[in-house]
């Protein structure tokens, strides 16, 4: 495994490896103001939810690495100390990434980038009118992380209001996670795209606490069939299962029938089966064909 020590690494290079490791990363998409009127409109990927009492995100402008510079947005919020938050989607990506570009000041890049400015309930930066979900946001702190160039400036936000699209939302007014198609940043050139090809859930650790994986019987937790992902599955159940009598599908029963003489081919057979389960969400049922060894 390589080891990267960043007190000794390029600016470069350390931004490399962040970037690329940490990630992906949402995107906020700032629109903000001057005192003098001027708009602008910028992607940062170093941005996140904090809290929801109070509704805080928080968002970095850092330093330009080559000259030191600041951007146009942390002078803007400096002046006045609103942003409004345009959630990025698919629809818009090439858009967002033009808007990008170190126009210089008082260029309005909602022109440049062909978007629409949509005025916004409480606070005077504009919206975006194709982005699906707008944060009015009002700015409560700026925090330094320090005066050289690479460093981060954290803008620390605190939602007043959110503007959500119809056409994602579901018939009991949450947002459709399925239709958001969501897109995020990751090291270089890298974007992803969140949609149903490549959403999944996992489901929430056990209330009444899982048994662990320590916890699970040597021929599941030292298998060579079943990865961690499966191990973790198994070991959030509440209690270790007992065996159902009335589990006894076609596929477990067929193993057993075929394997009956060779017990090690047998358990390598059913932890096969039961990782097909698991990764069908199956955990019950995985349960019971790992128990038919006992």
């Amino acid at each position: 495994m390589k080891t990267v020590y960043l007190k000794d690494s390029s600016m470069a290079e350390v931004q490399h490896y962040l970037q690329t490791a940490v990630a992906p990363r949402p995107i906020c998409f700032a629109s903000t103001i001057d005192k003098s009127g001027n708009v602008n409109l910028s992607p940062f990927s170093f941005f996140n939810l904090f809290s929801y009492n109070p509704p805080v995100v928080v968002f970095s402008p850092v330093r330009r690495g080559r000259n030191n510079t600041t951007k146009h947005t942390l002078e803007n919020i400096m002046e006045v100390p609103e942003v409004v938050i345009n959630i990025v989607t698919y629809d818009m990506v090439q858009q967002m990434s033009l808007a990008s570009c170190e126009f210089a000041k008082g260029v309005n890049e909602f022109e440049k980038a062909g978007f629409t400015m949509e005025t916004a309930t409480k606070v005077k930066p504009p919206m975006v009118k194709q982005s699906k979900i707008k944060l009015e946001c009002t700015v409560t702190e700026i925090k330094p992380l320090g005066d050289q160039g690479g460093a981060g400036n954290l803008i620390i936000a605190q939602v007043q209001i959110i503007h959500i699209a119809d056409d994602i939302l579901t018939g009991d007014g949450k947002i459709d996670q399925t239709k958001l198609q969501l897109v995020a940043r990751l090291g270089g050139d890298w974007y992803c795209k969140v949609d149903e090809s490549n959403l999944f859930t996992v489901e929430k650790p056990n209330t009444k606490l899982g048994i662990g994986i320590d916890a699970l019987p040597d021929s599941i937790k030292n298998s060579d069939i079943l990865t961690g992902n499966h191990l973790g599955q198994l070991a959030n159940v509440s209690l270790q299962p007992l065996v159902d009598p009335a589990f006894y599908d076609d596929t477990l029963k067929n193993i057993i029938q075929y394997y009956s003489i060779n017990p090690d081919e047998m358990e390598k057979e059913l932890h096969i089966y039961a990782a097909r389960l698991l990764n069908e969400g199956k955990v019950d049922e995985a349960w019971q064909v790992l128990l038919a060894l006992n």
